[in-house]
């Protein structure tokens, strides 16, 4: 009995060690992690919308309304999860960045930026966060997919597997038609937003 007990305190005294160990660790890394993620971000912002000199985040969203926005036209596998204001030296708005995330890809979840200037063209795509598979869905952070997005005005893309022309036609990675899909949609889905919320549209 007495040697169940010890070994009980042992356990029990590694456990709170561990545990007490593991908390100092995540407070040490906890804020460089953050930055990192941030870091992260405002490249991706630059990147889809490089007009833009800096980035305000756009207080107005309301994630609810933007998720039953998306789910009246068709997107209820995606999240409209941030919005960035993109403004030039002299403080106009050029544009915007909306950051989705997708609950369709093939592993699961995607998040992606998508930079829309203030006429409704998007000027670029970067993925913020992508697991699919190497070699196929992987393929969606490759430059020749994503550039396919980039400098269109349209109201909204559209993958296909036979190679039709037009603005918005996006090729789909072969074997990885689900990955293509939900990166499309949600694209798809920034447009809606900016289209119906942020003011623009193909057609002003």
């Amino acid at each position: 009995m007495n040697k169940i007990i010890k070994n009980t305190l042992i356990l029990t005294a590694i456990t709170v060690v561990s545990g007490c160990l593991l908390g100092i660790v995540y407070d040490i890394t906890k804020e460089p992690i953050a930055i990192a993620q941030e870091n992260t971000k405002q490249e991706a912002f630059r990147a889809v919308l490089p007009d833009a000199a800096s980035f305000d985040t756009y207080t107005d969203l309301d994630t609810k309304s933007a998720a039953a926005l998306l789910s009246e036209n068709g997107y209820s596998s995606d999240d409209i999860t941030e919005v960035a204001v993109g403004k030039d030296e002299g403080g106009e708005i050029v544009g915007y960045v909306i950051n989705v995330t997708s609950h369709e890809a093939y592993d699961g979840e995607l998040q992606i930026s998508v930079g829309i200037a203030a006429d409704g063209t998007v000027k670029g795509i970067e993925m913020l966060s992508i697991t699919e598979t190497a070699g196929l869905g992987m393929k969606a952070d490759e430059e020749n997919f994503k550039e396919q997005f980039r400098d269109k005005k349209v109201e909204k893309f559209t993958y296909t597997k036979t190679g039709e022309d037009g603005d918005d036609m996006i090729d789909a990675i072969s074997g990885a038609t689900i990955t293509t899909n939900a990166v499309t949609n949600a694209v798809d889905s920034a447009l809606v937003y900016f289209q119906s919320e942020l003011g623009g549209g193909v057609n002003e």
